[in-house]
């Protein structure tokens, strides 16, 4: 019989699910990653609009609907590339920017044309990420946030990660994200931070 699920990710992106199963695994007692932290696909859960004007107000909006929804407690992430030169964009419409929502090619050749005439002391940036926890009785809400800083590449490197990763390369490394090994990316990206802070909340709430 398959294990009930514990804990839901409000995203289909399969990309953070696994990232997410990977930074708890062993880290929850009495929890299995692989069968009880599901993605909302596996529950049914909706597609959530993300009507903030903030990463974490789009953040908490997701995980307090797929919570009330699921019954489950729920975690969801607004995540997003912040480039200095134009302001602190793409933000919050980065998984949108070239106007198609997960069009990760359309997205990161828009970006690169857009910074085309930009040399690289002035292309720096930031993966940005706020992160949620909601229950479904409303009891429990908590945001935390994530930076990785780096400086944008000119053309895109490395097969691994999704998004913007293979254009970000991290401070202080000669490797783009998308070039890091899972394991590496985990312990440094946005997301890692914010996940790892929402930690202890998790560990509480699922005790």
């Amino acid at each position: 019989m398959a294990a009930t699920p514990r804990l839901v990710l409000a995203t289909h992106n399969q990309g953070k699910l696994r990232e997410l199963r990977e930074l708890l695994r062993g880290q929850v007692p009495g929890l299995d990653v692989d069968t009880q932290v599901v993605d909302a696909g596996a529950v049914g859960a909706p597609d959530v609009k993300e009507t903030g004007t903030t990463f974490a107000e789009n953040s908490l909006l997701k995980a307090r609907e797929v919570a009330r929804h699921t019954g489950l407690l729920a975690i969801a992430d607004d995540s997003g590339l912040a480039v200095d030169v134009l302001g602190g964009a793409p933000g919050i419409f980065s998984a949108r920017w070239s106007g198609t929502h997960g069009n990760d090619g359309a997205n990161l050749a828009l970006l690169l044309a857009q910074l085309s005439d930009i040399d690289a002391d002035h292309r720096g940036a930031g993966f940005v990420c706020a992160a949620a926890l909601a229950s479904p009785d409303g009891s429990l809400e908590v945001v935390e946030h994530g930076e990785l800083r780096g400086t944008l590449l000119a053309a895109p490197r490395g097969e691994g990660g999704f998004g913007y990763d293979p254009i970000l390369q991290p401070l202080g490394m000669d490797r783009s994200c998308a070039e890091l090994a899972p394991a590496e990316k985990n312990a440094i990206s946005h997301r890692g931070q914010a996940f790892r802070a929402l930690l202890p909340h998790i560990i509480s709430a699922l005790a």
